[in-house]
């Protein structure tokens, strides 16, 4: 026979460690998730930003780092005729010069960045996502193309990352087993 341990109230302890999983699921849904801008290749010359940032649904509230050497490259935010024309004399919506830099999407819409120093933009340290809201995710533009789909890139087969495991996985996993406890 099973013994079941009591908690106070008279609940028991096997539906406490349910409600309390359910009650993380729900959080771990909700939370964000945190990027490194071309996976273990970082911010740098000759990585395939297009095929880097198709693999992803950018959600507000994600978060890009760009990591790279300082003053070897910067990030600027750029709207999307600066982006398209590498001429960042306007349309800049924020510099970022510190080699790690982390960049919140705070607002669902396209996001456009590049690097301004002499030449990379045109060779291709530029990318564009569009992001949604939870839930709704897609990282193609209205017209339903990729927001960086008509750019120039230089391709690294090399560029395979996936992403870790999940909490949710880990969770449901502990669930099961549960109960069987």
């Amino acid at each position: 026979m099973k013994k079941e341990i009591k908690l106070r109230y008279g609940i028991s302890f096997s539906c406490f460690l349910h409600a309390s999983l359910v009650c993380v699921l729900l959080l771990c849904g909700a939370r964000c998730e945190t990027y490194t801008v071309g996976d273990e290749d970082n911010w740098s010359i000759g990585v395939n930003y297009l095929a880097w940032s198709t693999k992803y649904n950018f959600t507000v509230d994600d978060i890009l780092v760009f990591k790279y050497t300082k003053g070897e490259h910067n990030v600027y935010e750029v709207s999307e005729a600066t982006f398209r024309s590498c001429d960042a004399s306007s349309g800049v919506v924020a510099k970022y010069t510190t080699g790690s830099d982390q960049i919140e999407l705070k607002e669902a819409k396209e996001y456009w960045f590049i690097c301004d120093i002499s030449g990379h933009c045109l060779d291709g340290m530029r990318f564009g996502v569009d992001v949604s809201q939870a839930g709704a995710a897609s990282n193609t533009t209205a017209s339903g193309t990729s927001a960086s789909a008509p750019l120039p890139f230089n391709p690294n087969p090399n560029n395979a990352s996936e992403r870790g495991t999940s909490v949710i996985y880990l969770l449901l996993v502990l669930d099961l087993l549960l109960k069987f406890f």
